[in-house]
């Protein structure tokens, strides 16, 4: 039976109205099993925004835990995305098709083009696609992912413009260009792996003076800082604790002076991907 969650995260509401919940689970790299048993544990904790992808291979998974779960379809944001081989108008309706089915679900609320592969250069059809499965009523939102201004800017010069574009942003990589350009044309930041990639971020002092000023976990702050600049994280996590913590990250409010001691942390970074020559 389902309980009753503790808390639900508020929303922000996208460029067409639909509303969005401001932090979410990511899934990736769990497999169906760890995915149906994670998203129907987060989803009884309060948790309302799953994303997922194909290249994840675990829709199936993931579908199977919002079934489980009991909470009612309407409730859940669902986010999933498509890989390269699909990006051309029809192939965006083939994908998105495939993606239903191993979700088990008759729309999602949110399709992404994963990465734009410039060298490929059919991200701009396939993002035309989209606006047609959102006509048809397949999706409630459509986005990117990965995108750069050059990217975007494809898209703007046609008229177009995602709700979401979803990047790598966390305080090591502030993405100012980026997030410019999403506050000019009204596209809401979604940060993926949000708490940074190798654990060491959290032990940077300015987060862990917050922390303790607040009483909270580094990684709350860490969330906190993402939330409190409009940004939807999505973190990724399988173990109960942490799964609560973090959906519990909207109960304190940093400083401007914290906020501006994380965002200082701000570094160029060589190893991030880049988007013009990875993707799948």
């Amino acid at each position: 039976m389902m309980s009753t969650p503790s808390s639900l995260a508020p929303t922000v509401t996208l460029g067409n109205g639909v509303a969005m919940p401001r932090l979410g689970l990511g899934t990736w790299p769990m497999d169906d099993a760890e995915a149906a048993r994670v998203v129907a544990r987060a989803l009884d904790m309060g948790y309302r925004l799953i994303d997922t992808a194909e290249n994840y291979r675990n829709e199936r998974g993931v579908g199977e835990g919002l079934r489980a779960s009991g909470v009612p379809r309407e409730q859940v944001f669902v986010t999933t995305k498509f890989n390269k081989q699909w990006h051309s108008v029809e192939g965006v309706q083939q994908a998105c098709d495939a993606s239903l089915q191993r979700l088990g679900l008759d729309y999602v609320d949110l399709l992404l083009v994963h990465w734009p592969n410039p060298d490929q250069d059919r991200y701009v059809e396939a993002f035309q696609g989209m606006v047609r499965l959102l006509e048809a009523g397949k999706v409630r939102a459509i986005g990117t992912s990965n995108f750069k201004p050059a990217h975007l800017q494809r898209l703007f010069d046609l008229g177009l413009a995602p709700h979401v574009n979803q990047i790598h942003l966390d305080p090591y990589h502030g993405r100012s260009d980026v997030v410019q350009v999403h506050r000019e044309r009204g596209i809401v930041t979604e940060s993926w792996s949000p708490l940074g990639r190798a654990g060491a971020m959290l032990q940077e002092p300015a987060i862990l003076a917050a922390a303790e000023r607040h009483g909270r976990t580094a990684a709350q702050v860490v969330l906190r800082w993402h939330t409190q600049q409009g940004y939807v994280p999505i973190p990724k996590s399988a173990d109960p604790l942490r799964l609560q913590q973090n959906l519990d990250s909207f109960g304190f409010t940093l400083s401007d002076e914290e906020m501006a001691a994380i965002s200082a942390l701000d570094r160029v970074n060589p190893a991030m991907l880049d988007s013009d020559v990875f993707g799948h």
